[in-house]
């Protein structure tokens, strides 16, 4: 909602953002994404601080920073953990959250920039790839904010319809930018979850509901995706957990743990899901 600088960056083309990547070449920007999995968020924001100062006119760089803003803010306040509730009635029982205004302010004023640097590109080519990666990535970022920080659920349905549809016309030129599936696999997974009336209502708006789909690009940016690879797998993982497939989720967990040995999310994860797991019959 993902390895080195020095001479890589020279390698750096308008689309390696959205594009997959070569194996053999690392980035600051891969480099964030690696450390906001493994809860280095101060490291992971100069690591996008350090590709902004190269790539002043890259949108990737400020929507990363946001990202950063907001995975410090989920794993502040528990965010993550509340998602693998099991039901919605216990997810709906939570506690009331406390955003940190600094925070938001620090998110907003980065989104804003990458919008406005994504914009601008494309307006002099609409088939920017990195643009349309930035502004999906940007419309998606805010619809979590909404949704999981303040709980505003239709503002939340608006961001989701956004990068929806900047996803799309990303996809429509580029095919293989598995990271922006994420954009429309939860959406689509979350809404085709819901009751009937409630699936009709949201489609009429513009917003289909397909649980499988959903699964299904989940599964695509988290076998091929680049920095949202991992997201991906945690999403796949709330998914199965919510869908009674625990063994499925315990998979996708324990690889977590041994890639991102920083983040203190997956062993507490596995301990809560295994004893039912082992116990069952």
């Amino acid at each position: 909602m993902v390895a080195a600088l020095g001479l890589i960056l020279a390698l750096y083309t308008p689309a390696s953002a959205a594009a997959p990547p070569d194996s053999s070449i690392g980035t600051t920007l891969d480099h964030g994404f690696l450390g906001l999995y493994n809860l280095d968020f101060t490291g992971a924001q100069k690591d996008f601080s350090a590709w902004e100062a190269e790539h002043p006119d890259d949108p990737v760089g400020p929507v990363s920073e946001a990202a950063g803003c907001l995975f410090s803010e989920f794993n502040r306040l528990g965010v993550l953990e509340s998602q693998f509730y099991e039901n919605d009635t216990a997810f709906s029982a939570r506690s009331k959250l406390s955003p940190d205004p600094a925070v938001h302010d620090h998110f907003q004023t980065a989104l804003d920039r990458a919008q406005q640097l994504a914009r601008a590109r494309l307006s002099k080519d609409a088939k920017d790839r990195d643009a349309l990666f930035a502004m999906t990535l940007a419309s998606g970022l805010q619809a979590d904010y909404a949704a999981l920080i303040e709980k505003r659920n239709l503002a939340s349905l608006h961001y989701t319809k956004e990068a929806s549809i900047w996803a799309q016309q990303l996809l429509a030129i580029c095919n293989d930018c598995s990271d922006v599936l994420v954009a429309t696999g939860f959406s689509k997974y979350i809404i085709g979850s819901m009751t009937a009336p409630v699936r009709w209502l949201l489609r009429m708006g513009g917003l289909p509901g397909d649980k499988q789909g959903g699964i299904a690009d989940l599964r695509m940016t988290a076998e091929h995706g680049r920095y949202l690879k991992p997201f991906a797998r945690i999403l796949l993982a709330i998914a199965y957990v919510r869908d009674k497939d625990k063994t499925r989720a315990l998979e996708l967990l324990t690889a977590l743990r041994i890639q991102f040995p920083g983040n203190t999310l997956f062993p507490r994860e596995i301990a809560r899901l295994t004893p039912s797991v082992t116990s069952a019959p």
